[in-house]
């Protein structure tokens, strides 16, 4: 009797782990379009194609594109713009528990103020190298390298090529713009 009740058991484990995936994958997909959106409102703007989405508990707390232009601030890119309004808006620069969604893996710059944030997970569409095939002066430095190179100080989990597809397609729109520029 007792074996079959933790058969039961495991198969009711089962069923909720694996709805609990798709509840975290439909999350997810959320909040990646809203950085997607974001981006291609700022591609309107006359920004670059570039998105960021700040989640804390389930909540969005902050997205925010790319400022680069309108700004004159070389450090005005989507992640670092959303991490500031985030630590603005709850008010400490500790963004633990917070995931970022990003339309492009963060550069270097970006990567690392997510690690001082505490930010606990990066979910990014498009790769480095695909920003580089539109102009992009982008160190090639992946944040799988950058996490090795800080070793265990950096606990964040990294989900790549995530909507990879729906991120690219924002560098053919900032592509197709007559005032594009290239940083």
């Amino acid at each position: 009797m007792a074996l079959s009740s933790l058969v039961a058991l495991s198969e009711v484990e089962t069923r909720l782990l694996i709805w609990g995936c798709i509840l975290q994958l439909k999350a997810d997909e959320k909040f990646m379009q809203a950085a997607i959106d974001m981006a291609r409102k700022g591609v309107f703007q006359g920004q670059t194609p570039f998105g960021a989405c700040i989640v804390k508990d389930g909540e969005m707390i902050s997205c925010r594109h790319n400022l680069v232009w309108e700004s004159m601030d070389i450090t005005a890119h989507a992640e670092i713009c959303a991490i500031r309004d985030a630590c603005q808006r709850l008010k400490t620069v500790d963004l633990s528990g917070c995931v970022i969604y990003s339309t492009c893996e963060p550069c270097p710059m970006c990567f690392s103020a997510c690690h001082w944030a505490r930010i606990e997970k990066i979910v990014y569409g498009a790769r480095i190298e695909d920003a580089k095939q539109f102009g992009f002066n982008e160190l090639e430095i992946s944040n799988d390298i950058m996490k090795q190179i800080a070793g265990k100080s950096s606990q964040i989990e990294i989900t790549s090529d995530f909507l990879r597809h729906e991120a690219c397609e924002l560098f053919g729109l900032w592509d197709r713009q007559d005032r594009q520029r290239v940083y």
